[in-house]
């Protein structure tokens, strides 16, 4: 199947690349004629594991290009995916300038006789459906009506392991009412549910809100295990506990229950402000979204209130290593990441911060410029510092020298943002060691 994903994206580069990878010819368009050029010449342009692997080998057997030019990918496509950003708008709701604009400029190529299936990818608000198949419409010169439909396919991809989600998905929900696009869609996914998991047909408004109930949904979890953190923290109990107590309870399940320092990305936080938005529009004041996203971007500083206690609310002139600037481990993403709220509030105290993050670097100068110092490699973060914080639960930041953070660290202090550290290992080696949900340890063998 001739296939055109509209926008080069994390979401739009991983669906050309492994539609192309079952042998679907496929064709990404992009506006930025750079982008265009590194990637038709090879080069990726995120990080996403397992990606580049096959970016490159379907490339090199001829299934997948890159052009500027839109009118040159439609003509030949049948299925075109919209993976456009819905960046948040002042008021939180999705901006939808970017896919009403190529929508519109659909109206334009799509010609009576060739039919067209439509594809919204991106996350769009209840209604998005309608409204891309009115600006089709409205921009044509010609009756096309019945020459194309527009369906809604979100995507449920992970960053750090959207390859996997997306050749093995749990679940592809496809919103359309259409026969022939309900045939054309089930043949395009059916190579990627071979093992039973299922394609789940509905209507354009339901498809558009599972997707954003889903996140929200997330959030929620995220959110109450934070809240429930701070009270392990009250109450002396420890969290890790907790979380293994209710997640074996299969009616919650184990996850989305680790305690942190909030969620990040470019999903959630847009997702629930717009769901929230969506909801008061529509007369309904979904109570618990703004208590989530109240518990969010109170936690991104918890671990600041807890640097602030420990060096009697005077930061001023301190230096703090920080590992991790991504908002999740296995991605170069920092949009929204929590990392970045602990640095500003550190600078607004007066102190000076040096960062390393494995992939992350090149985005974080982008935002940070010179405002803190970016090290080549974890331990070079760690000299001449007065304590470690750790903002991003990276592998390799698990099992570190611990003699080496101590010779390096000008006291043996840790704040760990995500709880990556064993308590009974941890309190043998003379660390004050704060984490989220845990007791602290004070000094050898002693928990406050």
């Amino acid at each position: 199947m001739k296939i055109a994903v509209i926008g080069t994206g994390y979401v739009g580069l991983v669906t050309g690349t492994c539609f192309a990878e079952t042998g679907n010819m496929v064709t990404c368009v992009d506006i930025n004629a750079e982008k265009v050029q590194k990637l038709s010449s090879g080069e990726i342009t995120i990080y996403e594991p397992g990606l580049e692997k096959l970016f490159l080998r379907n490339q090199k057997e001829g299934r997948l290009f890159f052009t500027q030019s839109l009118a040159e990918a439609v003509a030949q496509a049948h299925v075109i995916f919209l993976a456009l950003p819905t960046p948040p708008d002042e008021d939180g709701s999705a901006d939808l300038r970017y896919i009403l604009g190529v929508a519109s400029d659909l109206g334009t190529l799509i010609k009576p006789g060739d039919y067209k299936v439509i594809v919204d990818k991106s996350t769009v608000p209840v209604g998005t459906a309608s409204s891309v198949r009115d600006t089709i419409n409205a921009a044509s010169t010609q009756n096309i009506e019945k020459w194309f439909d527009v369906v809604s396919n979100p995507e449920f991809l992970r960053e750090g392991v959207a390859v996997d989600d997306f050749m093995k998905p749990d679940r592809v929900v496809i919103g359309t009412t259409a026969s022939e696009a309900i045939r054309i869609m089930n043949e395009l996914y059916a190579p990627f549910v071979r093992q039973g998991n299922p394609i789940i047909f509905m209507d354009e408004y339901s498809a558009e809100l599972t997707k954003y109930a889903a996140n929200a949904f997330l959030a929620v979890k995220i959110s109450f295990m934070n809240e429930i953190a701070r009270l392990c923290e009250l109450f002396g109990a420890d969290v890790d506990m907790v979380r293994r107590g209710i997640g074996s309870d299969e009616r919650i399940g184990r996850r989305f229950l680790f305690p942190g320092i909030g969620y990040g990305g470019s999903c959630f936080p847009k997702d629930v402000k717009a769901l929230s938005k969506s909801s008061k529009d529509a007369g309904y004041d979904f109570r618990i979204l703004d208590a989530v996203m109240t518990v969010n971007e109170k936690q991104k500083l918890h671990l600041v209130q807890k640097m602030k206690a420990f060096y009697d609310n005077d930061l001023n002139g301190k230096h703090f290593a920080l590992w991790g600037l991504a908002f999740k481990p296995n991605t170069d993403d920092v949009r929204e990441a929590p990392a970045f709220e602990i640095i500003n509030a550190l600078l607004e105290a007066g102190a000076t911060v040096s960062a390393f993050d494995p992939e992350a670097m090149h985005n974080s100068k982008e935002i940070l410029g010179e405002r803190i110092r970016f090290a080549e490699s974890q331990y070079e973060a760690l000299e001449a510092a007065d304590a470690l914080i750790i903002a991003t639960e990276w592998n390799e930041f698990r099992t570190p020298d611990f003699e080496k953070i101590s010779q390096l660290l000008k006291e043996k202090v840790i704040f760990d943002g995500r709880n990556l550290f064993d308590l009974q290992k941890i309190r043998q080696m003379d660390f004050h060691y704060e984490s989220v949900g845990r007791r602290t340890i004070t000094q050898p063998g002693i928990e406050s």
